[in-house]
């Protein structure tokens, strides 16, 4: 594999952890600027608002732009947003930082995909993909628990500089290793649109929002629920968040291959088994053991579902799936801010840090009725194109 890669990886790694690590310094945060916990969550939700409106426009930017310039851009953008989120002296510049960083996330991650694909042989891309994919995934084990534990040391200024220093490093490497390649021709736009008409595609979307958004309506407050109900002390919060991010990469490898053997079968599973996971955690909550599996649990289920819910969505926009694949990593964040939204207002409305996790499971549940719905017209497509004989393959 190309060290270019690792370029990408470090970019990944670094976008990662800007993006979840807010979630294990609520408390610090929010005693900083004065603001309730729930305030402070709704930075998770600008950084994921943020993400959505900018995944299309900036995946459309890039079919302009040369990719290596785009990225490098992009790795401009999110170092400038990392430094205004650690310099921030109010809340409101706060989340400015966190919307301009979110801007870099979408194209990131669909410019540098195709990028990894192109710089291998064609029967190595998707491992190529893989290795890139693999900065986001270490986030979650490592970066994540890593930078809660410098921001609860050092005071959460600190863990955003270092997410800065590594924007720098993944900026160097895109510049030194990424080779230059060939202005991209030009995208028609028609065409992407087109596959919005579909029913099916707006149907996967929409699974996306709440089936993901589940998961980070319990994520967003997962501090506060296991220091303030589960007992733990605020150090313990890293340990926890590495088990989530354990579960995590062993969820998102296991859908996978659940999504290539049978995927309608394997979103029912899945929606049903995160929401049932979602329901238990209200209870399992409030001792430490319990607390702990579930919050393993949480991660594997929550992101088994990611691989599945993303195929969906590209076999139903197969014609042209850049932009609906954009469209869909804006759809994954679009679901973590309304269910941090939500889980703030379950908790300022008096209902305790648990409530979150039955506004996830509602959402779970959402979603598996939308999954269900989708296979049913699937079986009436193929009904009816079974009923006409013109519309058979010859």
């Amino acid at each position: 594999m190309p060290l270019a890669l690792l370029a990408l990886a470090i970019g990944a790694f670094g976008i990662g952890t800007t993006e979840f690590v807010i979630a294990g310094l609520l408390p610090e945060v929010a005693r900083d600027f004065g603001v309730s916990i729930p305030a402070a969550g709704y930075l998770i939700s600008g950084y994921a608002l943020g993400v959505t409106a900018g995944a299309a426009p900036m995946t459309i930017l890039g079919t302009r732009m040369r990719r290596k310039h785009l990225l490098l851009l992009l790795m401009v953008i999110f170092i400038l947003g990392n430094v205004l989120s650690a310099l921030a002296p109010t809340y409101g510049l706060m989340m400015t930082g966190r919307i301009v960083t979110s801007f870099t996330h979408g194209a990131f991650f669909g410019v540098g995909s195709v990028l990894a694909g192109d710089l291998v042989a064609p029967d190595r891309r998707a491992g190529a993909i893989a290795l890139m994919f693999t900065g986001l995934t270490l986030a979650n084990v490592l970066g994540v628990p890593m930078g809660t534990f410098i921001g609860q040391a050092l005071g959460w200024r600190a863990t955003f500089w270092v997410v800065a220093g590594l924007g720098v490093a993944g900026l160097v490497g895109i510049a030194a290793l990424v080779p230059l390649q060939p202005r991209p021709a030009g995208t028609d736009v028609g065409a992407e649109l087109a596959v919005f008409r579909n029913p099916q595609v707006w149907l996967a979307i929409a699974m996306t929002v709440l089936g993901f958004g589940g998961v980070f309506a319990s994520f967003t407050y997962i501090a506060p629920m296991m220091t303030q109900v589960a007992g733990f002390s605020e150090g313990a919060v890293s340990w926890l968040l590495v088990l989530f991010g354990v579960g995590l990469v062993i969820g998102n490898l296991l859908g996978g291959r659940f999504a290539d053997r049978a995927l309608m079968p394997s979103l029912y599973a899945l929606l049903a088994g995160l929401a049932l996971v979602l329901a238990v955690f209200t209870l399992t909550s409030r001792a430490q053991i319990p607390a702990a599996v579930t919050v393993f649990l949480l991660g594997a289920f929550g992101f088994a579902t990611v691989p599945p819910l993303q195929k969906r969505v590209l076999d139903n926009a197969a014609a042209a799936p850049t932009l609906a694949s954009a469209v869909n990593i804006g759809a994954f964040n679009l679901g973590n801010a309304l269910a941090a939204w939500l889980g703030g207002l379950v908790i300022t409305a008096g209902l305790g840090y648990t409530a979150p996790n039955w506004v996830g499971a509602l959402l779970a549940a959402a979603a598996l009725a939308l999954a269900v719905l989708s296979g049913l017209l699937d079986r009436r497509t193929v009904t009816a194109t079974a009923d006409r004989p013109e519309m058979q393959p010859v």
